[in-house]
C-alpha cells in the first residue's frame, strides 16, 4: 500500500509541472524568437524580454525538479504558485482585448480562459505548499523551507 502513495504522490507532483518542465521549457529553447517575441508585449526592451526568459526557463526546470525531487518543494511550490500569478497579469491580459465578450467567436474570451488556467494552477501550487487546511498553512508558516516528504513510507509526508 505504501508504494501505491508514492506513486499516487509522484504522479500527483508530475501533472502539476508536466506543462512546465518538459513543455514551456523546451518550448522556449526551440522557440526562442517567439518566446522573446511574446514577452516583448508586456516587456519595452527586447534584451530585458530575452533575459525574463531566459530566467523563466531556469526557474521552471530547477522548481520543477525541487517539486519531483521533493526538496524543498513546499517553497518551491509556493513561488511556482506566485510565478503563475505574475505570468497571468503580464501575458494573459484578457481585459485589454477588443473582443472579449461571452457569447461567439471571441480572442479575449480565449485569453481569459487562459489566465484562468494560470490561477488553477497557482491554486494547485498552493494546495502542495500549503496543504488545503488552515493547519497545512500553519505547518508551512513554522517551517517554510522544509520538505514535505511526499515519498516517505508510512502515510502522509510530516514538513520537518
Amino acid at each position: 500500500m505504501a508504494s501505491l502513495s508514492i506513486v499516487a504522490a509522484a504522479a500527483t507532483r508530475a501533472m502539476l509541472v508536466a506543462l512546465f518542465l518538459p513543455f514551456s521549457a523546451l518550448d522556449k529553447v526551440l522557440n526562442l524568437g517567439a518566446a522573446v517575441g511574446q514577452a516583448s508585449e508586456a516587456i519595452a526592451s527586447r534584451r530585458v524580454a530575452r533575459v525574463a526568459i531566459g530566467a523563466g526557463f531556469c526557474f521552471e526546470v530547477s522548481m520543477s525538479i525541487a517539486i519531483l525531487a521533493g526538496a524543498a518543494d513546499r517553497m518551491a511550490a509556493l513561488v511556482f504558485a506566485g510565478y503563475c500569478v505574475m505570468t497571468a497579469l503580464l501575458w494573459k491580459q484578457f481585459w485589454k482585448q477588443p473582443d472579449f465578450r461571452l457569447r461567439g467567436d471571441s480572442r479575449g474570451r480565449d485569453v481569459f480562459w487562459d489566465f484562468l488556467k494560470n490561477v488553477a494552477l497557482a491554486g494547485g501550487f498552493l494546495a502542495l505548499a500549503c496543504g488545503a487546511s488552515a493547519q497545512g498553512w500553519q505547518s508551512f508558516v513554522a517551517h517554510p523551507f522544509a520538505s514535505s516528504h511526499p515519498y516517505a513510507a508510512g502515510g502522509q509526508g510530516a514538513a520537518s
